[in-house]
C-alpha cells in the first residue's frame, strides 16, 4: 500500500511535466504518458440523440455576445478612424502663416535662442534651458522605470530558491569557461570606439545634433556589448547595483541643483550669473553642457539596467 501511495504522489499532471521540461529539470520523454492510451470505440449516434445534443441556451447566449462584441468593435474602430481623418483634413497647411504653431514661442526660440542660451544647437537650447524642467522630468521617469523593474525582477533571498541559485551558479561557471574568442576580440576593438563616440555626442550636443539622450543610448549599447561579450561576472566588477544607484542618483541631483540655481537667478528679470561663453566653443552655453552629461549618464545606466534585469535578474 505504501508503494502504491508513493507512486500516486510521484505522478505529475501534464502541466507540471511541461513546466519541468521548460525549466530543464526533465527530459522530453517525460511529456509522453507511460502507456499509450487505449482507444475507445465510438458508439453510433442515432438521429434522435443528435437532436437531444443540440446546444443549450447558454452557449447560444455566448455566441450572440461574441457577434455583438465584434460588431461593436468594428463600429468603434471605424468611428475613431473617421474622426482622425476629418481632423487631419482640417489641419492648416505646412508653412502657412496662419498656422497656430507659428507663434511667439517659436519666434523666441529661433530669434533669441543663441543670444539667451549660448547654444548653437537650437534643440539643445530649447530642451535644456527653456524647457529644462521637462527634460528633468523625463530623466526622472527613466530612473523610476528602472526602479520599478528592479523591484519586480531583482533576484534576492525572498524570491529565489535553491534550484534557481544552482542554475545561476551553473551559468556563471559556463560563462567563465566557454568564451567566444571571435566575439571577444571584435568587442575589444569596437567597445572603446563606441564609448568614445558616445562621449563625443554628449559633449558636442550643444554645438551639433546630439546630446544626452542620443549619446547616452550609444554608451548604453557599449555597456550591453561588453556584458554580452565578456559576461556579467566581469561587468559586475566595475558596474554593480550600488554603482548604478549612486551614479544615477548623483546625476539627477546635480541636474536638479544646477537647473534650480539657474532658474532662481534668472527669473523675474534678474540677470543670471552663469556665463554663456563663446558660441561654438566646447565650454559654452552655460549649464547646458553639464545637464547634457547628467542626462547621458542616466540614459546609459538605464539602458544597461533594463538589459541586465530582463536577462539575468540582477545588476
Amino acid at each position: 500500500m505504501n508503494k502504491m501511495a508513493r507512486v500516486k504522489k510521484e505522478k505529475k499532471t501534464p502541466w507540471q511535466r511541461f513546466c519541468a521540461w521548460v525549466n530543464g529539470d526533465a527530459q522530453e520523454k517525460s511529456l509522453l504518458p507511460a502507456e499509450p492510451p487505449k482507444l475507445k470505440k465510438k458508439k453510433a449516434v442515432k438521429p434522435q440523440q443528435k437532436k437531444a445534443a443540440a446546444p443549450k441556451k447558454e452557449w447560444m447566449g455566448l455566441t450572440r455576445f461574441d457577434h455583438i462584441y465584434r460588431v461593436c468593435a468594428v463600429f468603434i474602430g471605424v468611428v475613431i478612424v473617421t474622426v482622425l481623418m476629418i481632423t487631419v483634413v482640417q489641419l492648416p497647411l505646412f508653412g502657412s502663416p496662419d498656422n497656430p504653431a507659428d507663434n511667439e514661442v517659436v519666434e523666441r526660440y529661433v530669434e533669441d535662442g543663441l543670444k539667451e542660451t549660448g547654444a548653437v544647437n537650437m534643440v539643445a537650447g530649447m530642451i535644456l534651458d527653456y524647457r529644462a524642467f521637462d527634460t528633468f522630468g523625463e530623466s526622472s521617469v527613466l530612473f523610476l522605470a528602472v526602479t520599478c523593474v528592479t523591484m519586480l525582477l531583482m533576484r534576492d533571498r525572498n524570491n529565489t530558491d535553491k534550484d534557481e541559485d544552482l542554475l545561476t551558479a551553473r551559468e556563471h561557471i559556463v560563462e567563465g569557461h566557454e568564451e567566444d574568442i571571435i566575439l571577444i576580440q571584435i568587442a575589444k576593438l569596437i567597445i572603446p570606439c563606441v564609448l568614445v563616440y558616445g562621449i563625443y555626442v554628449v559633449l558636442n550636443g550643444h554645438l551639433s545634433p546630439g546630446g544626452g539622450f542620443s549619446g547616452g543610448t550609444i554608451m548604453g549599447s557599449a555597456l550591453i556589448l561588453f556584458a554580452v561579450s565578456f559576461g556579467m561576472i566581469r561587468m559586475s566588477r566595475f558596474f554593480s547595483y550600488s554603482t548604478f544607484r549612486k551614479i544615477t542618483s548623483s546625476a539627477l541631483m546635480v541636474y536638479a541643483a544646477s537647473k534650480a540655481y539657474s532658474f532662481f537667478t534668472g527669473a523675474n528679470h534678474l540677470e543670471s550669473h552663469i556665463p554663456l561663453g563663446t558660441p561654438g566653443a566646447i565650454l559654452s552655453s552655460g549649464l547646458i553642457l553639464v545637464l547634457d552629461i547628467c542626462v547621458g549618464i542616466v540614459v546609459a545606466c538605464t539602458m544597461y539596467g533594463f538589459y541586465a534585469l530582463f536577462t539575468k535578474g540582477e545588476l
